[in-house]
């Protein structure tokens, strides 16, 4: 590993356990980095720990503030992946169910200050780090049915926007990498376990993989020092914007 990118890089990747968060670890590792793989499913946590050349398992919910604290301010890391995030139904905003919204907030938003909160300080004091949100196209174009999952990803880029103003002149890197269409567990969660609904939403066009996903944050971390990759928009070739999707008959 001595000849890789990130030889000797400490990473860190939340909501790790499955797609593009799995894939980021696995990706980073395999460039040389040590990374800390952080979710709540600790059996799904160890399954990717175990594809990767160098890793750990930290058991975590970034909703806990506390916790995160605790568990990541006396890590000395030079990349952050703030992935974690999530979506719940598709009700008009009239129709939502109020403590949904809630686990969505939660862990879309103060999951990713409670994530990189806690490393900002170190990595200011080293002068060298870099922070990477997982932001989405739905945090530049809303959608019917998106509402409060859209607002929560438009705020995702908004700190992101923030950070790189408050940050200037630290040596600190700061990017944000916004997919379209993934195929991933995202879907099912969001249509909580029917798999049905879930498949159907890929129907007769060819979306992102994980590993689209996780070969653009590869890339953004392995540019010298001196270059910051500030936003990476990811579409399918097949989707033209939030609501636009071409799609050929499957009958």
């Amino acid at each position: 590993m001595t000849n890789t990118p990130l030889s000797g890089r400490l990473a860190l990747v939340t909501g790790a356990s499955a797609g593009i968060g799995a894939a980021a670890a696995r990706a980073l590792s395999v460039a040389g980095a040590h990374v800390v793989c952080c979710a709540r499913r600790e059996e799904a946590l160890e399954a990717v720990v175990a594809e990767c050349p160098s890793a750990e398992a930290l058991p975590l919910d970034v909703t806990d503030g506390a916790a995160c604290a605790a568990a990541l301010g006396d890590r000395a890391f030079d990349i952050v992946l703030a992935n974690a995030g999530m979506a719940i139904g598709t009700s008009s905003l009239v129709d939502g169910d109020v403590s949904d919204w809630s686990r969505v907030i939660d862990t879309n938003v103060k999951g990713v200050l409670n994530t990189i909160r806690p490393v900002l300080s170190g990595m200011k004091e080293r002068g060298f780090g870099h922070v990477i949100t997982l932001g989405s196209v739905a945090g530049r174009q809303v959608y019917p049915g998106g509402n409060v999952y859209c607002a929560t990803k438009f705020a995702v880029k908004a700190l992101y926007e923030a950070l790189r103003v408050e940050l200037v002149g630290t040596g600190l890197r700061i990017t944000t990498v916004d997919p379209g269409m993934v195929e991933t567990e995202f879907s099912l969660v969001r249509f909580e376990g029917d798999k049905a609904k879930a498949d159907a939403l890929y129907d007769g066009m060819t979306p992102l993989t994980s590993e689209d996903v996780a070969d653009a944050i590869l890339w953004a971390a392995t540019r010298p020092a001196h270059v910051d990759i500030g936003e990476i928009v990811l579409w399918p070739t097949d989707q033209a914007s939030t609501t636009l999707v071409h799609r050929t008959s499957t009958e």
